[in-house]
């Protein structure tokens, strides 16, 4: 039985290194024996990674989302996160906030009139997208406010003032 491919050995076209058959040599895989490439990750030894072709688009059906690419900043008085959302409807569209952490979840649907094999390039994600950050300072959840403009999505977070004091009177009963 064959295991699924991780998301990451689709998008590189690399494949495990058990799921790897020696039966019969290919002129691909001579070729690959000559001229391995190498990746490294912490804690581990070189491996050979063989690239293995994959049906266009295959990975674009399964329910695997993309992670949004995002620019954190701050202000002395706000976090701003910033995010290409052009193609994203407002509805399709969902920004969930806590006082430590904002999590933007979306869907660009695509507008498949062109059949597949009229595409020279296709490079441009479709599909379902989140990303999760853990913001360095509380903030203000509602006071919150996120614009959209020209694609670029704009959240304004106001960060919570915990140096302020406030006086209050005490009532007698």
């Amino acid at each position: 039985m064959q295991k699924k491919r991780s998301f990451f050995e689709r998008l590189t076209g690399g494949i495990r290194m058990e799921d790897e058959s020696h039966d019969s040599v290919s002129h691909d895989q001579y070729e690959e024996e000559q001229h391995p490439r190498t990746i490294s990750t912490p804690g581990s030894k070189f491996s050979k990674v063989t690239p293995q072709e994959e049906p266009h688009g295959a990975w674009q059906e399964e329910d695997v989302g993309g992670q949004l690419a995002v620019d954190v900043y701050q202000t002395p008085g706000e976090i701003i996160v910033q995010t290409m959302v052009a193609g994203v409807r407002p509805e399709d569209l969902s920004i969930n906030i806590t006082r430590d952490m904002i999590t933007i979840r979306g869907k660009r649907e695509e507008n498949r009139t062109i059949s597949e094999e009229n595409y020279f390039t296709k490079e441009l994600y479709w599909g379902s997208f989140s990303r999760t950050i853990l913001l360095p300072q509380e903030i203000d959840p509602e006071s919150t406010e996120a614009i959209e403009k020209h694609g670029l999505l704009i959240i304004k977070l106001p960060k919570l003032d915990k140096g302020r004091q406030t006086s209050i009177k005490v009532k007698s009963l």
